[in-house]
């Protein structure tokens, strides 16, 4: 397996750890009434923690991210064009979609731009070997 498809993993892996911090902080939002809004029907969600609140937007912009990343890395393995430099690439960007969601969580502006443009200049590293 190459390493683009291993971080292609890990990447699903950081998907499901987000979603359930936010599942997780939103049973604990209501400790009273958490389990039952856990295992109920969600009409109304309770108000998070910000930092909560911002784990969830990270984990939506991870899953709007993962999309074309997937395209990627599945036509570079089809077309045997990964190499030393999409595994590179591949891993600037896990970093770079680890940080994202870290410093978007803890509240911290200015890098988490500066972590989605590594992400982005990631992907079109990636897309070079492509075409």
């Amino acid at each position: 397996m190459t390493t683009d498809l291993l971080v292609l993993v890990a990447l699903g892996a950081l998907a499901f750890f987000l979603q359930n911090v936010g599942a997780f902080s939103h049973i604990a939002a209501q400790p009273a009434a958490g389990l039952m809004w856990g295992v109920g029907n969600r009409d109304e969600g309770p108000t998070l923690a910000p930092w909560a609140a911002r784990a969830g937007r990270a984990h939506r912009n991870l899953l709007e991210n993962l999309p074309h990343y997937t395209i990627i890395v599945l036509v570079l393995a089809v077309a045997g064009r990964a190499d030393a430099f999409t595994a590179t690439a591949s891993l600037v960007y896990l970093g770079a979609r680890a940080a994202h969601a870290a410093v978007y969580a803890a509240g911290i502006p200015y890098v988490r731009t500066l972590a989605y443009y590594t992400g982005v200049a990631a992907e079109i590293a990636l897309l070079t070997r492509v075409f």
